[in-house]
């Protein structure tokens, strides 16, 4: 039968491996989409590549037909907007494709409370999109499917899970100081006066002692 077809590569590692920059900005990036490989990164721009060289070709050829099918594409999965041209597809970042992930999209309809937990939600399959379970984090939510992302049927996620809202928002950054009025500030002067003439003729009395019996 012979050896099975090698499988072409999904994504192409970057020409500069030690460009610091660009690690700092890959370990943002996993840290923000919660990602466990570098891998999934390159992923994205490989195929972001991909529609750019398609773009170029496009606009050198000038074919409106294939164009429009690219765009209408880039549309559907929610990489642009509905009256965007060529150009917009060539400032794609890979940032925007990793938006448009099952794992981000969930955390933001509120079914998990952060990008890691998402992951582990989806791959368990208790998630589902239009009523069917998905199981790939990476994989890519149409604009019409967002709708359809919810809990799986089967799931106890459904009754058990608790959302956890970020409590840094309902405590002020400043607590306001207590007002104090004029009496009672009065009134606090008043008494650290006679306390201060209690220790004064205390100490007068104790010396007039002291004379008196030298």
């Amino acid at each position: 039968m012979g050896d099975p077809k090698k499988s072409k590569k999904a994504y192409a590692r970057p020409n500069r491996p030690w460009d610091k920059d660009r690690i700092e900005q890959e370990k943002e990036l996993m840290k923000k989409y919660g990602l466990r490989r570098k891998k999934e990164i390159w992923k994205a721009e490989t195929i972001l590549s991909d529609y750019r060289r398609r773009a170029r070709e496009l606009i050198a050829n000038h074919d409106d037909t294939k164009a429009g099918i690219l765009l209408n594409k880039l549309f559907s999965i929610g990489l642009l907007e509905k009256n965007a041209t060529l150009d917009d597809v060539l400032d794609l970042k890979a940032e925007q494709f990793l938006e448009r992930r099952l794992q981000t999209i969930a955390v933001k309809k509120e079914l998990a409370n952060t990008p890691t937990q998402a992951r582990q939600f989806i791959v368990h399959g208790h998630i589902s999109v239009n009523n069917q379970k998905i199981t790939t984090p990476s994989y890519v939510v149409k604009i019409d499917e967002e709708k359809d992302i919810a809990f799986a049927q089967n799931s106890g996620l459904t009754k058990t899970f608790i959302l956890k809202k970020d409590k840094t928002q309902e405590i002020p950054k400043e607590v306001p100081k207590k007002e104090v009025s004029k009496e009672v500030k009065e009134e606090v002067q008043k008494d650290a006066v006679e306390e201060l003439k209690e220790v004064v003729e205390k100490t007068t009395t104790v010396e007039k002692a002291i004379d008196a019996v030298d």
